[in-house]
């Protein structure tokens, strides 16, 4: 597996957002401890999930960055992302695994020590751990599980936690100090006056 980058990036589809230019406004900053991982809406169809896979690959290509691709692991193949993330109502993670072979990072969703280790004991090379906090970027979560959640995942398991879930440059110390390896976010950088600043505001808090 490639390096993993502290700071994963969700694209933010949305409408009225421009996932493109988020993406390079964090790279410019980041580089190669950012991981963007393509997130589309339930409604866009694969040509769409393609196409705009292909510019983000571009992108990092540039930066030495990590993409992913949430769910859709075919247009992950497809264009050459470094691998996948799958969530609880996607394929299983053995499954996953079985998709994008031995050395593809694959990402699992989890928030409790069991689903966790039986995650990695499929084959997970991460996971995302959350909500940890309140957030208004995804809907029909369940309730956040705090640092606390955060840290009996981590003594759970042997391989990189990614808190996930109402993250900010402010709660990153607690969430580092619960154990996890980095944070992933959507709207921090997303619906940020200066994305490049919210960026670097992360990776500090990360690196401290």
């Amino acid at each position: 597996m490639p390096s993993l980058g502290r700071l994963h990036l969700i694209t933010d589809t949305r409408p009225g957002r421009d996932p493109l230019a988020v993406v390079r406004a964090a790279l410019t900053v980041a580089h190669a401890d950012l991981v963007v991982q393509v997130r589309v809406g339930d409604s866009a169809t694969d040509r769409e999930a393609y196409d705009l896979t292909r510019r983000v690959l571009a992108l990092c290509a540039s930066y030495r960055a990590t993409c992913l691709v949430n769910d859709r692991l075919h247009v992950a193949l497809a264009v050459g992302a470094a691998g996948g993330h799958v969530g609880a109502d996607d394929l299983p993670v053995a499954a996953a695994r079985r998709v994008l072979g031995p050395t593809g990072v694959l990402g699992a969703t989890a928030r409790a020590p069991g689903p966790a280790r039986e995650a990695v004991a499929a084959g997970a090379s991460y996971l995302g751990v959350g909500p940890c906090h309140t957030t208004s970027t995804k809907t029909g979560l369940p309730d956040p599980i705090g640092p606390a959640g955060v840290r009996a995942v981590v003594d759970a398991v042997d391989v990189p936690v990614i808190a996930i879930g109402g993250v900010t440059a402010a709660r990153v110390p607690a969430l580092r100090a619960a154990g996890a390896y980095g944070v992933a976010v959507v709207g921090a950088v997303s619906t940020a006056a200066d994305p490049a600043r919210a960026t670097a505001e992360l990776i500090e808090a990360l690196t401290c």
